[in-house]
């Protein structure tokens, strides 16, 4: 589900960005229709109200399997936290357009998008691991909703016993499911 924009992370780099491009939060950046800091401080999206919505759809009942809002250490680490340790995710970042704010900042900053990934949410803000039975009806549900939505990849059993070079398999103390980030962003 899509982030609003930075949702109240990463923001000791932000500061540190916009310090170093020696701009105010007051000034106009031509990238954005408002102040750099209306847009640094847009609202978080609250995900809630279609949440409840999808829960209370007899549709939609027992086809959730976990939930992870994308937060402070970055989309694969929510992600793993999420999922059982015998499964793999690729998450497939062409599915997706990181909002504007994330490539401006990440341009002033010398940073790609891939270098920032365990700090900001990159566009991605909410996530559900969902039966493949009723994928595209509830991508639609929530997007006619007003939380636009796309598939990020699928699930598929891994070895539980070997490592996986270029995956996350821990956060935050906790053993999840292995998790990586593929190809490159939809510009």
């Amino acid at each position: 589900m899509q982030a609003s924009g930075l949702h109240s992370n990463g923001y000791s780099l932000v500061r540190q960005i916009v310090a170093d491009q020696k701009l105010k939060y007051t000034d106009s950046v031509p990238e954005f229709s408002r102040s750099l800091g209306e847009e640094l401080l847009e609202p978080t999206r609250l995900y809630t109200g279609v949440l409840n919505r999808v829960f209370e759809d007899p549709r939609f009942d027992g086809q959730i399997s976990s939930l992870s809002h994308i937060t402070g250490g970055g989309i694969a680490a929510n992600l793993s936290r999420i999922l059982p340790d015998r499964v793999g995710l690729d998450v497939d970042r062409s599915t997706w357009t990181p909002n504007p704010v994330f490539r401006v900042l990440a341009d002033w900053a010398g940073y790609s998008l891939t270098d920032l990934e365990s700090t900001w949410n990159l566009g991605l803000g909410f996530a559900a691991v969902v039966r493949p039975s009723i994928a595209t009806e509830l991508m639609d549900f929530l997007t006619e909703s007003g939380v636009p939505s796309w598939q990020l990849g699928v699930i598929e059993s891994t070895p539980c016993d070997s490592e996986l070079p270029g995956y996350v398999t821990e956060a935050k103390g906790v053993r999840g499911g292995a998790v990586r980030l593929v190809s490159n962003y939809a510009l």
